[in-house]
């Protein structure tokens, strides 16, 4: 009754599939029947006995050797952050003690593990320390540890020349992901979907409403490069560019803890997502020659579970938001099956949800699923049905170009510009969010500023240091109130993309009040 092919099978797969497909593109067989298959190694390591799995409580498709790493790295970035805010409690309550100074620098150095400097050590004394200040300066320190450790301690899932040869197989020379700049999507490349981030551009936006001027200079510079340089493959391949929207809404709470660019009204979310793709679409094709196009591909997120569904376009070209592919729906259905019965089952719900569709985009979508099924047992194992902090619980904004390091939920709100002024409605509501997050409590909101650039490009350090300035500058200006009051304070980093092995190089911090660059 449960093989993979059995005609009461298939008739489960159609009645959860949702939503039809359909549109001509190439078919990949080799390398998508090697990272689909079940092998011995497989089963052992991920799955164990492949009888029934669902005994042991997770599902037969997670990996569960990543979730644990994922988890480990999580966890501890986590752990470093939010041990700041009761660390500066306890200083505050240090004050009036007379080795307050003494005390307050070792329990920085035990709590946070972070050596002060002369400029902030000098001012704990009982009656002037600026806990805002030295809030502010805790986590920038804490950020630049973070991410000069990110390439060392970040742990891979999947190698990039693997998921860049599993693409093309697909289809595709390119996956360009747009997800809503609210923190709580931040992960959705390494975690969510479980991709290498290095292979994925992302870049967010507030409500996942990308610049679509943005995105057509991208789509340019991919399409040179394979014309000239043959990258990621030649231009004669037959491939396409995809790119991706994600917008977001809460199963736990939809009327408040949705997409705040959209009103948390999900189905507005959505259709923005969508109708930004298809002129998206429209400029590339009435823009360039020779058909030149794009493929498109919409995903919601419930940002409370970390569960995805797909909404794939039909052999028009058409999305249909009440219709999606819902990998919760999946999860539980399959469960109960073991590792051979679940996957087939979930290659034939996207083929029956999407007849006709180009096996390159079938094995995608059915990647993307099982690849998720593995995140939602992940917040199921370490946080229970869903996250406790189902609401925003970023600890900075980051402002500017770059962030790549930035990988884990719920850490960052993004603010991806190169003006303040392009990009106000974005700061705008990270600032809103911060208020409510950190102005409330009478802590500042901390704003890392960050430019990266091409040393192999003449002038492009000069440039990237004029851009924080400038950024800087005008957050300065156009939130002058926090800043007086010493409620908004930055960081001004850069880093040199062709040698990323480097450190970060900061160039200012509002919170040291002196250049970067002094000794601890």
């Amino acid at each position: 009754m449960l093989s993979a092919r059995h005609k009461s099978h298939n008739s489960q797969a159609r009645r959860m599939a949702t939503a039809p497909l359909g549109r001509p593109g190439d078919r990949s067989t080799s390398y998508v029947a090697k990272i689909m298959r079940t092998d011995a190694s497989t089963s052992r390591n991920d799955i164990g006995d492949e009888a029934h799995l669902s005994a042991t409580g997770f599902h037969p498709l997670t990996k569960r050797q990543d979730n644990a790493q994922l988890q480990g790295y999580e966890s501890g970035v986590k752990a470093a952050f939010d041990a700041i805010d009761p660390a500066m409690k306890e200083i505050s309550a240090l004050s009036g003690h007379v080795d307050f100074q003494t005390r307050a620098k070792e329990l920085i150095s035990s709590r946070l593990g972070l050596g002060l400097p002369q400029t902030l050590f000098s001012d704990l004394t009982a009656g002037g320390m600026d806990i805002r200040r030295l809030y502010a300066w805790c986590l920038f320190e804490t950020y630049q540890k973070y991410c000069n450790s990110f390439l060392h301690d970040f742990p891979y899932c999947m190698s990039d020349n693997e998921f860049q040869d599993f693409l093309h197989e697909c289809g595709f020379h390119a996956l360009d992901v747009s997800p809503c700049s609210d923190g709580r999507l931040a992960h959705v490349v390494s975690y969510v979907l479980r991709l290498p981030y290095r292979s994925v551009r992302r870049k967010s936006y507030a409500g996942a409403m990308f610049d679509i001027e943005d995105n057509i200079e991208k789509w340019v510079e991919t399409e040179f490069l394979r014309f000239r340089e043959g990258k990621p493959n030649t231009a004669d391949a037959p491939t396409r560019y995809l790119k991706t929207v994600v917008y977001h809404y809460s199963s736990i709470d939809p009327g408040y803890e949705g997409c705040a660019a959209h009103g948390s009204d999900s189905r507005m979310a959505a259709k923005a997502g969508m109708d930004r793709l298809i002129a998206f679409k429209q400029a590339i094709e009435n823009t360039f020659c020779c058909g030149a196009s794009i493929d498109y591909l919409l995903i919601g997120l419930d940002t409370d579970t970390d569960a995805i569904c797909i909404h794939p376009a039909d052999a028009n070209d058409r999305i249909n938001l009440d219709k999606c592919i819902n990998a919760r729906e999946i999860y539980d259905a399959t469960k109960s099956m073991d590792y051979r019965q679940a996957r087939n089952m979930v290659s034939d719900i996207v083929k029956a949800a999407s007849p006709g569709m180009p096996e390159g985009m079938e094995n995608l979508v059915t990647y993307l699923l099982i690849n998720n099924i593995s995140q939602i047992d992940y917040v199921r194992m370490y946080h229970g049905e869903h996250y406790e902090d189902i609401g925003h619980a970023e600890h900075f904004i980051g402002a500017g170009i770059g962030f790549e390091e930035v990988q884990l939920r719920n850490l960052t709100y993004f603010a991806y510009l190169n003006t303040v002024e392009e990009a106000a409605n974005d700061l705008d509501v990270g600032i809103k969010i911060f208020t409510r997050l950190n102005v409330s409590r009478g802590l500042p909101v901390p704003v890392v500023v960050r430019y990266d650039y091409h040393n192999n490009v003449p002038g492009a350090r000069e440039r990237a240091i004029q851009h924080c300035q400038r950024v800087a500058d005008a957050l300065n200006s156009r939130y002058k109130d926090l800043v007086s009051q010493g409620l908004l304070h930055t960081l001004l980093v850069i880093r040199d993309i062709d040698t990323y092995n480097d450190s970060i190089e900061v160039l200012a911090c509002s919170a040291a009040a002196c250049a970067a660059g002094e000794a601890h």
